[in-house]
């Protein structure tokens, strides 16, 4: 079950959905999805459900709100085609760690709000750019968010980022877990190592898993990097990661 919202936020008005297990009777446990780069399309309508449907109440926004609402990239077309993906960069680079502070307050206030979601922790997670989101959102709201799991994640670590979520972990109170492709160029293994230790001198409950042999994007079934035993590997460790939080 699925439903448009429109959402105030500061920088404007964010497109979202709100999905639910087809039995859903009243609230649920809220749980905050956010895509990958490329935006809302089949595929993540798709995840949310199966995430959905282990008992939550999953609200997903469309990250690119302010330069375009619903679907971003053209059916039949790939976010990685060379026509497409210039524009999801840009639009991606106006979503600065101050733009999603803005919009994680947005997006706690429609859970406080709406019918379907029920009082309480929420969970949060992200895939490639967004597994940093997640971590942010916990750091920032650490006495909302219960629960923050990335997967194939980006950039989570640089050494000269000052802007990198690795420096405001302290804050966390959320269990976290990061499911991480094997030999993924957009999170090496020193920025797994610099993540790890980060989180583990914070006294955080977290964990770390190498999905061996799986691609940046594993998840992602429109991606040529999907991996299918991957995929499901992730839905696994997520239900048990909100099961246990939340």
């Amino acid at each position: 079950m699925s439903r448009a919202i429109d959402i105030p936020a500061a920088d404007g008005t964010i497109d979202a959905y709100i999905v639910t297990p087809d039995n859903a009777t009243g609230p649920l446990p809220a749980v905050v999805l956010f895509t990958d780069i490329g935006g809302l399309r089949p595929c993540y309508h798709e995840k949310a459900q199966l995430i959905a449907n282990h008992g939550y109440a999953v609200l997903m926004p469309n990250l690119y709100y302010r330069d375009a609402a619903g679907t971003v990239v053209p059916e039949g077309k790939s976010f990685r085609d060379p026509d497409v993906r210039p524009t999801l960069l840009e639009y991606a680079a106006r979503l600065t760690p101050e733009a999603q502070s803005r919009d994680f307050a947005a997006l706690l206030k429609c859970l406080d709000s709406e019918a379907e979601f029920a009082h309480g922790k929420v969970g949060v997670v992200g895939y490639c750019m967004t597994g940093a989101f997640a971590l942010r959102m916990a750091a920032q709201h650490p006495r909302c968010v219960a629960a923050a799991a990335g997967f194939h994640s980006a950039r989570l670590a640089e050494a000269d980022d000052p802007d990198s979520p690795v420096h405001g972990v302290d804050t966390i109170e959320a269990r976290v877990y990061f499911g991480h492709a094997d030999q993924d160029a957009l999170l090496p293994p020193e920025q797994i190592a610099r993540m790890d230790e980060a989180l583990a001198q914070a006294g955080i409950h977290f964990t770390t898993e190498l999905y061996k042999g799986a691609a940046h994007g594993f998840t992602a079934k429109d991606a040529p990097s999907y991996d299918a035993a991957a995929d499901a590997l992730h839905h696994k460790r997520l239900a048990m990661l909100l099961e246990e939080a939340l």
